[in-house]
């Protein structure tokens, strides 16, 4: 796919998103935590996994209406994540996406309340009961996600990440931590997309491999980010790793062989795709690219 239709249809599907979260997440949820909802998911970040996700639902013939609820879906349990890992309890952070942290904005107490209630609003869009998604597919598509966020997944690597404040991880455990904390989500992403059209088994195992080296080569060049970009470039506070002593692929690895590693992620990314037996993969060759040529 030549980058001016990969920008072409990019664009298409944020606007679609992003309309399409914006009738999710209510105004009017009481005592202003529906202005903190959306402040803390609306205008603002990459929506990766919303891309990953329709990319993927594109390649396997998926159900549109089931595909966006689902790319919606994953980032507010992205955005859920990230409201929760800046409170003064976790990485304690004031700056996300360019702008204050919700925290900062509205308080604790209410920044909590917001990331919990757009994880429970994560499950709502998935379980329509308009006949618009089926009924099995529900059941599938939240089961994807409630793993990739959980003690396995999302939320499991943010306590491995916590734990690690101070002490040395080698590449292995460091790995491990992202794969749960990053790449759990991501690679979910592109699962959700192929479970809305059909795949064959080799077709599943091939976008789930692409989907984890996705993941993991995101973190890398994240890790790569905050020591090379300012925090203007990166929409928040850059070196805070190096502040809190947190082990990243830059202090296990260092620079110069972090960047090679992301290089070998994107490779395989790519190749997992040409095992795939799938015909049109294109969009995720682009994404996997773009996650690793980012600058912020």
């Amino acid at each position: 796919m030549k980058r001016d239709a990969f920008d072409t249809w990019s664009l298409a599907e944020l606007d679609a998103v992003e309309s399409t979260l914006d009738a999710f997440v209510p105004v009017d949820a009481p005592a202003g935590l529906g202005e903190a909802m959306r402040y803390g998911v609306l205008d603002g970040g990459k929506r990766l996994r919303p891309l990953l996700v329709l990319a993927a639902s594109n390649a396997v013939g998926g159900r549109r209406a089931a595909a966006l609820r689902a790319a919606c879906a994953v980032e507010l349990i992205h955005a859920y994540s990230l409201v929760h890992d800046d409170l003064p309890c976790m990485d304690d952070d004031v700056l996300r996406r360019g702008k204050p942290t919700v925290h900062v904005r509205f308080g604790v107490a209410q920044a909590m309340l917001a990331g919990d209630a757009m994880q429970a609003l994560a499950f709502e869009v998935l379980t329509p009961d308009d006949g618009s998604v089926d009924p099995a597919l529900q059941a599938r598509l939240c089961a994807l996600l409630a793993r990739a966020a959980g003690g396995a997944g999302m939320a499991g690597g943010q306590a491995i990440d916590l734990a690690s404040v101070g002490h040395p991880l080698d590449e292995h455990a460091l790995s491990d931590m992202h794969r749960r904390k990053t790449g759990a989500l991501l690679r979910a992403s592109v699962l959700m997309g192929a479970a809305c059209g059909t795949t064959d088994e080799r077709g599943w195992r091939a976008l789930s491999d692409y989907g984890s080296a996705v993941g993991l080569a995101f973190q890398v060049v994240d890790d790569i980010l905050d020591v090379t970009q300012p925090s203007a470039t990166l929409g928040k506070t850059a070196g805070k790793d190096h502040v809190h002593n947190k082990p990243t692929y830059v202090t296990v690895l260092g620079l110069d062989a972090a960047r090679a590693h992301a290089e070998t992620l994107r490779r395989a990314a790519h190749a997992a795709l040409d095992t795939s037996g799938i015909a049109d993969t294109e969009q995720l060759r682009e994404l996997a690219d773009r996650v690793v040529e980012r600058d912020s």
